[in-house]
């Protein structure tokens, strides 16, 4: 299913965020796992005109300035959360093809443990916090945000998955 299909229902109570973080710091490890033993050919390889296994890496280490930004929303109170690119211009234009994949996944690290940091010294009476997401158009609480990047890095690492094995 494309991620632009997906459709999300946040019922959950706003304590899974324990369990939410844990599946965010998850996110390195497991791609680390998913390159072990691929070359530097299989990693930026492309499926057509999709994107390589490295850009795919490349994708989450883009967007989690966005999902930092969004936190800075729902401390400024503001009733919309911050767009994303839906064209994903960052990703297209950054080459990541010509990085080191360890020197990616290094940076993703760095970038996802600060998401993670701000995330567990919210305040608990805050997670419950809502603000609109601009593209589902449907309000989100901090918590909700949370689990809508951890399902955004298991649907793209589903792909490096895919990509791993037609390749590998």
């Amino acid at each position: 299913m494309r991620w632009f299909e997906r459709r999300f229902s946040f019922d959950f109570p706003a304590e899974m965020i324990y369990v939410i973080v844990e599946r965010l710091r998850g996110a390195a490890p497991r791609i680390e796992d998913k390159v072990k033993g691929l070359s530097r050919d299989k990693l930026i390889r492309r499926d057509g005109d999709k994107w390589s296994l490295q850009e795919e890496i490349g994708h989450l280490l883009d967007l989690d300035a966005l999902h930092i930004g969004r936190l800075d929303d729902y401390e400024a109170g503001l009733p919309t959360l911050r767009a994303a690119d839906l064209s994903n211009k960052r990703t297209h234009t950054a080459n990541h093809n010509s990085r080191d994949a360890s020197e990616l996944i290094a940076e993703f690290r760095g970038e996802r443990n600060r998401l993670i940091a701000r995330l567990e010294h919210w305040q608990p009476e805050k997670l419950s916090q809502l603000a609109v997401h601009p593209r589902l158009q449907q309000p989100m609480r901090v918590v909700d945000m949370a689990f809508f990047v951890a399902e955004h890095d298991d649907h793209h690492l589903a792909r490096m998955t895919q990509l791993a094995r037609m390749f590998g």
